[in-house]
């Protein structure tokens, strides 16, 4: 059997678990094809259709059929992420909500000229995704009202009780956003513009003119927010000593210090999108601009993404690490073990393990390894 078919059946395997009973007809075609895609993406680690088609199973077509199959799937209006991928966003959440979840929400450009914003979940260094929203639109911020419907996708699939924290950079401070959190008992951590006024003990300012020196944090509480006075949050100043400015935070936190250490894992988000982008499928290298295909070309990435992720997860766990990487430190992410792993097990007809979730918790003696791991 070739590389790509024992890669193609792993997948299909790993998928398999969260369509029960098994598909039929029509959605067994439409689920091959979804792993044909992922088939693809993993092996030729780019967006374009042709490239995809070069490294996914043909069953003996010519190539120009296996990218019209493709390009028959993006158009499908019944290609969504209720059906493909919030299944197993859920039970990714219900597995990882034993502890305390941090969601991260960022926007990127995708395709020609698209914008996807993402909405993803904390791990060890990498966010994974649960869902997204594509649009058609330069470089820039999204409207609160997407925003709020993103919110509302993963506020529905979340376990009932889950301890729940929203982390987002300074387009996510929108008091509509945050009334939805607070509703939904969340807690959150965002950044604010120095130019918001807010209004504490009776008197109104501007963020910016809590100004702290550099090297120390100023904390205001309670405070209310812009004209609409909403509120109570606290306010948070914070110009760390490394860094030529300050920053400002929003949270209804009631621990400050927390919040600011649950904020300086915001950032993980960004390394998934260099995974999806120059370091993975490079997504914004597609030539696709309808926002739906993309949306739907966008649920292969991140498929492939986490069962790329998982095999990182089962380097660590299944002893493989010995033969992928030095022993002495480990200078790979869990997406750049994952790949490793796939290309060792194909090369030496090693089985690909089977699944597609992480688990709650890595090794004790590697979680600090994968703190210090490189970007």
């Amino acid at each position: 059997m070739s590389d790509t078919y024992r890669c193609y059946r792993g997948i299909k395997r790993a998928m398999m678990q969260f369509f029960q009973p098994r598909p039929t007809g029509h959605r067994e075609k439409h689920l091959n094809t979804l792993c044909a895609l992922i088939c693809g993406l993993t092996g030729g680690k780019h967006a374009h259709l042709s490239t995809i088609a070069d490294h996914a199973p043909s069953n003996g077509a010519k190539q120009e059929s296996v990218i019209d199959r493709f390009r028959r799937f993006l158009k499908h209006d019944r290609q969504t992420i209720d059906g493909a991928l919030l299944p197993v966003a859920k039970e990714l959440l219900t597995t990882l909500a034993r502890q305390p979840i941090q969601l991260v929400m960022d926007g990127s450009v995708v395709g020609r000229g698209c914008l996807a914003l993402m909405l993803s979940v904390v791990y060890h260094g990498r966010a994974l995704p649960l869902c997204w929203l594509v649009v058609r639109g330069a470089k820039g911020h999204f409207p609160e009202t997407l925003h709020q419907e993103l919110l509302s996708q993963v506020q529905a699939i979340m376990p009932e009780g889950a301890s729940v924290t929203f982390l987002g950079d300074g387009e996510f401070d929108g008091t509509k956003l945050q009334a939805d959190l607070r509703r939904g008992e969340w807690q959150y951590v965002c950044r604010t513009a120095s130019t918001i006024g807010i209004t504490a003990c009776g008197v109104q300012f501007h963020v910016g003119s809590l100004g702290p020196p550099q090297g120390e944090l100023v904390a205001v509480s309670p405070a209310w927010m812009t004209d609409a006075q909403y509120g109570p949050v606290s306010i948070l100043a914070i110009w760390e000593q490394q860094y030529q400015e300050p920053i400002y935070l929003v949270t209804n936190m009631l621990d400050l210090e927390m919040a600011l250490q649950l904020y300086k894992k915001r950032p993980h988000i960004e390394t998934f999108f260099s995974d999806l982008k120059s370091r993975g499928f490079h997504i914004h290298k597609s030539h696709l601009n309808d926002p739906k295909r993309l949306s739907r070309l966008l649920i292969a990435c991140c498929l492939a993404y986490l069962w790329i992720v998982y095999l990182g997860v089962c380097a660590v766990h299944q002893d493989w690490m010995q033969r992928l990487h030095r022993q002495d430190r480990c200078d790979l992410s869990l997406f750049r073990l994952g790949l490793r792993l796939l290309a060792r097990a194909l090369k030496d007809h090693i089985p690909v393990p089977d699944g597609f979730l992480v688990p709650m918790v890595l090794p004790k003696p590697l979680i600090r390894t994968f703190i210090k791991q490189a970007a």
